[in-house]
């Protein structure tokens, strides 16, 4: 939720800065067209493209099953269109907590929109006064008009039906012309219906009180207003002095109205104004080319919403290898228990992964593809059959994708997804579930972990198939020769989550601020002693029955029961592989 109001942001910011742009090539031509593309840029703030998008995701312009990559322009608009990230990962946070950032920046939000509020119905009850104490005027005009006592400066007020007041008295503190040219303004704010676009920018105001760039649209809409009034009024009397002259005696009686509320006619920057006025400047009709860049950019600021939600669309459908084999894998003795990968890698069990145009999977099991496939780890898998998760029914895949082409790792997790869905009939829906989960934390007397010295590392115990985890040996510190690689994948405290996450089968949160490389007090790898007692092996020297809870103990660390929030895939329906 908060990655999609950050991208309203950026994509509104963006489109107000293309509007600005676009007024100023419109400069020397009539206020009006600037005045309706700042009100767009402030409209942008309530319409999210992504309502747009969502319309566009519902087309395609080629099957999905024939295509493997997206065009590189269209990534890198998705990308600018939407920089920030819809959601947040789905790894369970700290349980039992309470977001007080959110919850701060909320009640900063509540606090300034109450005050924007406030200061508008303030200025709305002093004009419901106005209206109330006023009397009609004897003066021929579309709208009723109305006198005012202690009225600032005349103004139009009302949406539907809307009113003009004027001080009292003004009909003797003017001349025939100034009194004529003034009324001819404000009548100019009644036929454009400025008071219901005014209010439509004041809602933006009140909404996205926090952003600079709605103050200063709505600076630049009262300047564009005015104008194109004084724009208006000057073709339709032609008489720049006499119209001057009533504005400025209207700022001697009067002051200019504070009230956003009311279109009045000393708005905006009286000083340009009146230049304006004195120079008879009419503003410049758009000629084709400016009409062609107005309409072009119209047709742009609608339809590249909905190209990026055919190119998010694209990119999210779903793909297809063009040849899979699904295979099962008879376990002799002993069964597989993968490590979890972020990367679809299984080192220590057989070849999976990405290799050109070709991918593998050895070993899987059920729950290993659907953690594969989904990116998610062992504990967010619900509902998963008996079968799936024995470590002894296990299957080899090998696919292909169409062509020579490499696809990325998105791309193969979407094609494992397919491949799933239709040689295991697999159908998912994820859901958040309260789950127990354990809290990682270092003990009262201190972690014992220590830091191995550099150009050093742990040393490492033996293990067989599937990493240490499928029918191994007791082993000491020697084990087969490892590249660097694999040091720091033994050491790194960082996979010890997931690690113990897979041991427990519950979110375990690591709380412990370790990082980098670690070595238990003997100098081991934690990473293999973990999987070895899990195993019940005979781990530093610990006893065959030490538990996961036991070793941690000895190493300073302990898991704490807690309850949190969880995002889960839950299976709604399986079934063991068909034939290729």
């Amino acid at each position: 939720m908060s990655g999609e109001f950050t991208n309203h942001l950026w994509q509104s910011t963006w489109f107000a800065v293309v509007a600005g742009l676009l007024t100023v090539a419109l400069r020397k031509n009539r206020a009006q067209v600037r005045y309706w593309l700042w009100l767009s840029a402030s409209c942008k703030f309530l319409v999210p493209f992504a309502l747009l998008m969502s319309l566009g995701s519902h087309w395609q312009w080629a099957p999905a099953a024939e295509s493997v990559t997206v065009p590189a322009v269209s990534i890198a608009m998705l990308q600018v269109a939407e920089p920030f990230p819809e959601g947040l990962p789905s790894v369970p946070g700290a349980p039992d907590t309470v977001a007080w950032p959110l919850m701060a920046m909320l009640g900063v939000w509540a606090l300034g929109f109450a005050a924007v509020a406030l200061t508008r119905l303030r200025g709305w009850l002093h004009v419901r006064a106005a209206v109330r104490a006023s009397t009609p005027l004897d003066i021929p005009a579309p709208v009723e008009i109305r006198s005012a006592p202690g009225l600032l400066e005349p103004g139009v007020v009302g949406l539907l039906r809307p009113i003009l007041l004027v001080p009292a008295g003004i009909q003797e503190r003017l001349t025939p012309p100034q009194l004529e040219a003034v009324l001819a303004h404000e009548l100019c704010h009644v036929r454009r219906r400025d008071n219901l676009t005014s209010a439509i920018h004041m809602f933006v105001e009140a909404i996205f009180w926090f952003h600079p760039l709605v103050w200063w649209i709505g600076a630049r809409l009262v300047e564009e207003r005015e104008r194109a009034c004084d724009e208006e009024v000057l073709r339709a009397f032609g008489a720049p002095r006499a119209y001057a002259e009533g504005i400025l005696n209207i700022c001697k009686l009067y002051v200019e109205s504070p009230l956003a509320c009311v279109s009045g006619v000393t708005g905006a920057d009286l000083k340009k104004r009146i230049e304006a006025i004195m120079s008879n400047h009419t503003g410049i009709g758009l000629n084709l080319r400016k009409k062609l860049l107005l309409a072009a950019a119209g047709v742009l600021a609608a339809s590249a919403p909905l190209f990026v939600g055919l190119v998010k669309a694209q990119s999210e459908a779903p793909l297809a290898f063009e040849v899979a084999s699904v295979k099962q894998h008879d376990i002799p003795f002993g069964f597989v228990r993968r490590a979890e990968s972020s990367t679809i890698e299984c080192s220590g069990v057989g070849n999976c992964g990405i290799f050109g145009n070709r991918f593998t999977e050895e070993k899987a099991s059920l729950k290993d593809l659907i953690m594969d496939a989904y990116k998610v780890k062992r504990f967010q898998i619900a509902s998963l059959p008996s079968w799936g998760d024995t470590g002894r029914d296990v299957y080899d895949i090998a696919a292909k994708v169409e062509g020579n082409r490499t696809p990325t790792l998105d791309q193969a997790r979407r094609m494992l997804q397919t491949l799933l869905a239709d040689r295991f009939q697999l159908q998912v829906h994820h859901e958040t579930r309260e789950l127990p989960v354990y809290a990682l934390v270092v003990g009262k007397s201190g972690s014992k972990l220590t830091t191995p010295k550099p150009g050093q590392a742990c040393n490492a115990g033996a293990g067989g198939e599937g990493g240490g985890m499928g029918g191994g040996r007791k082993g000491g510190g020697g084990g087969a020769p490892r590249n660097d690689e694999t040091e720091a994948f033994l050491s790194s405290w960082e996979r010890m989550a997931s690690l113990l996450s897979a041991v427990a089968d519950r979110p375990v949160i690591d709380q412990t601020g370790l990082q980098g490389p670690h070595c238990t007090p003997e100098g081991n790898s934690p990473f293999l002693a973990v999987l070895m007692t899990a195993r019940g092996l005979n781990a530093d020297d610990a006893p065959a029955e030490a538990s996961v809870f036991a070793l941690l103990q000895r190493w300073g660390l302990k898991l704490e029961a807690q309850k949190g929030p969880v995002d889960m895939l839950v299976i709604d329906h399986v079934e063991r592989p068909s034939g290729n």
